[in-house]
């Protein structure tokens, strides 16, 4: 699966954390996982990994007695391409007026200043 069209569901999400903090893992232990995490049954995490390893999210290794899942998305490449949807979305596009909106609303701590302002100037020097 290409990489930067990476486009998650909800639920989608709820499987790939489990994988991408641990993989690969049967079917078994996801099961249990989104059953104590999200609530799941057992037939609604299976449909799930069967439905994502249709669409290339997962890959399925039938080659044991269980089946074992593991990623072929990146957790970065997801993030990446979830951020620059909500960014379109819901900004427009703009950085500057999602950093006004959530400065405004929600206090910011000295470390976090001190983040963005070296986020920006590391944008700055590569530029």
């Amino acid at each position: 699966m290409e990489q930067e069209n990476v486009n998650l569901t909800n639920a989608e999400w709820n499987v790939m954390e489990c994988l991408w903090e641990k993989s690969p893992l049967t079917g078994r232990e996801l099961v249990e996982q989104l059953k104590q995490t999200v609530g799941w049954s057992k037939s609604t995490t299976l449909t799930m990994l069967g439905r994502m390893t249709a669409k290339g999210l997962l890959f399925c290794d039938e080659s044991g007695k269980a089946r074992l899942y593991a990623p072929c998305v990146d957790r970065e490449a997801a993030v990446h391409n979830e951020t620059e949807n909500f960014l379109k979305r819901v900004y427009k596009g703009s950085v500057s007026l999602m950093m006004s909106s959530i400065t405004a609303k929600q206090e910011l701590s000295k470390e976090d200043v001190e983040q963005l302002y070296a986020i920006l100037e590391q944008y700055r020097k590569e530029q």
